[in-house]
């Protein structure tokens, strides 16, 4: 089952998403796969920060910045087939995806390389909950480097929304349901 959790910066995404696997498989097994690259201190003092955030919540974090497919053999098999993991979050993974590069890769070339990527989670897992976040709302005008990476990021967000089971936007904390797969 794939759920896509999707909202603003700091729309209250990660938390829910978070609280989403707690609540739903209390006393399993979960993994948190961060994809956040760690540039300078401030990075760093970031991921310190979410850590803390996360501790006593039983996740395993796995740091895996691209080809997230790879975060599968990171991960104890259960017989069950049973592993859930939380991916946190999108938006760095297109960032890291293209721009790892010189030059940047085209979106097209990014949106297909993390297609297959979550193909390959969502075949390797039983739950995964994906996070991200909206684009195209702030009226402001980019670059075009950076107009490539949000249509990058609308690309994925619109085939993760097909792809899902269950889509979730998270409103000044408020989850909205916006699709339900039965």
């Amino acid at each position: 089952m794939v759920v896509l959790v999707i909202g603003g910066s700091g729309s209250g995404k990660s938390e829910y998403a978070e609280e989403y696997i707690i609540t739903r498989f209390p006393g399993r097994k979960k993994y948190y796969i961060a994809t956040m690259q760690v540039f300078d201190k401030e990075g760093q003092a970031k991921i310190e920060r979410h850590r803390k955030l996360r501790s006593g919540k039983g996740f395993l974090t796995i740091e895996q910045p691209v080809s997230i497919e790879q975060a599968l053999s990171k991960m104890e098999r259960l017989p069950e087939a049973e592993n859930i993991a939380l991916l946190e979050c999108m938006s760095n993974l297109v960032a890291n995806e293209m721009f790892s590069t010189k030059p940047p890769r085209p979106c097209e070339q990014v949106t297909e390389r993390i297609m297959q990527g979550i193909r390959a989670l969502d075949k390797g897992l039983k739950h995964l909950v994906i996070v991200t976040n909206n684009v195209f709302e702030d009226g402001i005008l980019y670059d075009e480097t950076t107009l490539e990476y949000m249509r990058a990021m609308g690309n994925v967000n619109e085939r993760l929304a097909v792809m899902a089971d269950r889509v979730i936007e998270v409103v000044a904390g408020i989850p909205v349901t916006i699709k339900e797969r039965k």
